[in-house]
């Protein structure tokens, strides 16, 4: 079946399959649809239908709230039954493949699981054939017997990984987050859509690179940081990072981190904000590379970085009130929008 979406600036068509998600098709076809969480959360991949029939996968997804008449509707949810038109009140451009990953559809098995705080657990998935990705991407998985996809951001960095990981929190009543919780997951095979996502980084920034990130939000930081080390980076850069979580019980990576942060040297500065107690006196000798702090990620961050936000591109993730808390400071600094780098995840 053919798309036909008309743009602000043009029309674009491309082919999608029966079954298939009107987004996926249009991203895996060198198409930049409008889109940020890709899971039916935010509203960002919204379209009017202008003529054809489509299917409705999920009607009680959260971000039909942003729809405002009966003809829109999701582009991730929604699948075309014939040949349709439809239009987005964004610009879409056709993506130039030259050092772009271009979405595709993927699968693999959980190749290993380890819980890393009680609600917090780290995946890895053997992928059956290598992705090419970008540091700071998601990719939208999907588990047997389980509606639906749901985005995970990547935490390693390779260019063409075998395998990528993940950290999961838990969330009551999720449906695969209680899934990967309650059990026995290792060796599950899963599906796989991506990579997807504007967050990312790229060496030939060459700007100083801010971090902000809550609980498991931590994840794509870690992809960007990964990459930045690779590349020697912060030898002429500078980096800072802000972890936050609620206790140091809650925390994660650390151990990681410390190596990232030795690895890179004293252009790298690591702080993880403890919201709900004073870090332990014992913390900074078993953690030496890094540094502690008490208070909400986006205030330390705010309070540490006053005066130094001169040439820098922030990247930001977490729950959606932090990452809004942390959007105003950053504005209030004076940082232009097009150095505020997240993924809209509701």
């Amino acid at each position: 079946m053919k798309i036909q979406i008309n743009a602000r600036n043009r029309a674009h068509n491309f082919n999608v399959a029966e079954g298939e998600k009107i987004l996926y098709a249009g991203l895996g076809g060198d198409i930049d649809l409008p889109y940020e969480c890709a899971s039916g959360t935010c509203g960002t991949c919204k379209a009017r239908l202008i003529s054809g029939e489509i299917v409705d996968a999920w009607p009680e997804a959260p971000g039909r709230k942003y729809l405002k008449g009966e003809d829109e509707f999701l582009m991730c949810q929604c699948m075309a039954k014939t040949d349709a038109t439809i239009a987005v009140e964004s610009f879409v451009q056709t993506v130039e493949k030259s050092g772009v990953s271009v979405p595709a559809a993927l699968s693999g098995h959980i190749s290993s699981v380890k819980l890393l705080t009680p609600d917090v657990i780290h995946l890895q998935v053997k992928l059956s054939q290598p992705m090419a990705f970008d540091a700071g991407q998601f990719v939208m998985v999907r588990v047997p017997g389980i509606a639906g996809f749901r985005g995970w951001s990547i935490v390693n960095y390779q260019r063409e990984a075998e395998i990528l990981e993940f950290v999961v929190k838990k969330k009551p009543g999720g449906g695969i987050s209680e899934w990967l919780f309650n059990n026995q997951c290792e060796g599950v095979a899963v599906e796989l859509f991506g990579p997807l996502g504007h967050a990312t980084f790229y060496p030939g920034l060459a700007k100083n690179i801010l971090c902000i990130a809550g609980g498991s939000g931590i994840a794509g930081m870690m992809s960007i940081l990964s990459r930045a080390a690779q590349d020697g980076y912060f030898s002429q850069y500078r980096g800072d990072v802000f972890f936050g979580v609620q206790t140091l019980k809650d925390a994660f990576l650390l151990q990681e981190l410390s190596q990232l942060r030795a690895q890179c040297g004293n252009k790298l500065s690591v702080t993880i904000a403890l919201s709900k107690e004073e870090p332990p006196g014992s913390v900074l000798n078993d953690y030496p590379q890094l540094k502690f702090d008490t208070g909400y990620v986006h205030e330390v961050a705010g309070r540490q970085m006053q005066g130094s936000y001169q040439d820098v591109r922030a990247y930001l993730a977490g729950p959606p009130p932090m990452v809004d808390a942390a959007v105003r400071i950053l504005l209030m600094a004076r940082l232009t929008t097009d150095n505020i780098c997240y993924d809209k995840f509701s």
